[in-house]
């Protein structure tokens, strides 16, 4: 019970409702059935009341007897008062010691040419329908006339309908209990299931998933839920990976500073040759531990937002000249031709414009590094409201499984040789970052053994924004 509060709190509001629900009908129903009842026996003992006077009112002597034999074959009982209220004439089973029901009221308004009728009950308890009317004689009214009728018969039916409404109603009820226990387990149980999910997820067990397969909100949550084990688990594989990659690439260049920095400071080289060669992997291994350096932090940065823009009019062609300057050396000595074809008159935009000359490097130097043969092609063009440049190589391509995540931080595509080509899981995602930061947006596409083309779209300015 402890375990599924919430299908005991949903069970308990469906068969709160359902209760009210089945009270109100059960009330309903029985009130209909009174009501019907009693006016079939008002209309009942009115339409005996009228014969009766239709008999009172003939001048036959055997008139009275017919009354009385009729009323007593009826049921029912009869009194005819006169103007002072007193019982002239009196038969059935009621008792004439009763006058409870005659009142000066009704008298009065009897003898003035209205009819009543009342519900009146005796000392024993004994329910009656009383109805009363005028008899005239002359066109004058002579007397009244009460004609009563016992409810006892009308009571036992009604007992029986509310009986048989308890009857149905426990029933209902009964089965509501049940459905409404089957239902609360329906839609209890994938919560239930979310729920121990979320709590292995949140200790750690992101290999978790949910087998629930409904076409609802509660199939999306589930749906939801699995992806986002699905999302924790490779940011945790993607980041243990980070870790271990990243403590090798420390681990490396600062065990080859030690050992290097060593040599030269015992003097454990035979000819200056060799220790300018020690000195230069001294130097180019502080370099290569510099650039990793100043990705974590350029990340750190971005991640905390705290990259300051300076953002200025640029000319997108003059930024890819400057980027394609920096890493000509780079490619020449892979063998490597970089294709430049640049648009004429292109639009300036607004941007920053060292940033975005660190954009052009950064998938430049990226092109290179897993390109070993073939060329690099970098094209610039415009549309009415965009400016593209495309940057396509000829390297070793990216898997189309792995496309959705080149851009997540710590994600290398290549594994293998990550630590041949130097990469450090940073570039693209801070590449990615630095454009979204100047209101553009990258798309990548790739064929695995053919190569890949990054496209970097920036929007062009509208007329308010360039007069201001």
């Amino acid at each position: 019970m402890r375990k599924n509060r919430i299908g005991v709190k949903l069970g308990l509001i469906i068969i709160s409702v359902f209760f009210i629900v089945i009270s109100f009908l059960g009330v309903s129903i029985y009130q209909m059935f009174s009501n019907f009842y009693h006016s079939e026996m008002r209309t009942e003992v009115a339409e005996m009341t009228s014969h009766f006077i239709s008999m009172a009112e003939t001048t036959k002597s055997s008139s009275e007897e017919m009354i009385m034999t009729f009323a007593d074959f009826s049921n029912v009982s009869m009194f005819y008062i006169n103007s002072k209220g007193e019982i002239t004439l009196h038969t059935g089973e009621h008792s004439a010691s009763d006058r409870s029901f005659i009142h000066s009221e009704d008298i009065k308004k009897i003898f003035s040419g209205n009819s009543i009728n009342l519900e009146h009950q005796d000392p024993l308890g004994n329910r009656y329908v009383v109805i009363g009317q005028p008899i005239y004689h002359d066109n004058q009214v002579s007397s009244a006339i009460y004609v009563m009728a016992s409810t006892l018969s009308m009571d036992k039916s009604l007992a029986a309908v509310q009986n048989l409404l308890l009857l149905s109603g426990a029933g209902a009820f009964l089965l509501a209990i049940g459905i409404t226990w089957i239902m609360a387990q329906l839609f209890s149980r994938p919560l239930i299931l979310m729920q121990q999910a979320t709590k292995k997820i949140a200790v750690g067990e992101l290999e978790t998933r949910l087998e629930i397969q409904r076409k609802d909100e509660i199939g999306d949550l589930a749906e939801a839920i699995n992806n986002l084990a699905t999302d924790l688990q490779r940011y945790r594989d993607t980041r243990q990976e980070f870790f271990a990659n990243i403590s090798h690439e420390l681990r490396t260049p600062i065990t080859h500073l030690k050992g290097y920095a060593n040599v030269v400071k015992n003097h454990l080289y035979q000819t200056e040759e060799e220790k300018d060669s020690y000195l230069d992997i001294i130097y180019q291994e502080g370099v290569r531990l510099q650039h990793l350096v100043d990705d974590l932090f350029e990340l750190s940065k971005m991640e905390e937002g705290k990259v300051s823009l300076v953002m200025e009019w640029v000319d997108v062609n003059d930024i890819i000249d400057q980027a394609v300057n920096r890493v000509t050396l780079k490619a020449k000595e892979k063998g490597l031709a970089l294709l430049v074809h640049l648009t004429d008159s292109i639009p300036l935009i607004r941007g920053d414009g060292m940033r975005m000359e660190q954009i052009m490097i950064n998938l430049l130097e990226n092109a290179i590094r897993y390109t070993e043969q073939g060329t690099i092609r970098i094209h610039t063009s415009h549309t009415h409201d965009t400016v593209s440049v495309s940057i396509k190589d000829s390297g070793i391509g990216i898997p189309e499984e792995e496309l959705p995540y080149i851009f997540e931080r710590f994600y290398r595509a290549e594994k293998s040789r990550s630590r041949q080509t130097g990469g450090t899981g940073l570039g693209l995602s801070i590449v990615k970052k630095l454009v979204e930061l100047q209101g553009g947006n990258i798309q990548v596409t790739s064929k695995k053994g053919i190569g890949t083309c990054f496209t970097v779209q920036f929007a062009l300015p509208t007329i308010q924004e360039e007069s201001i």
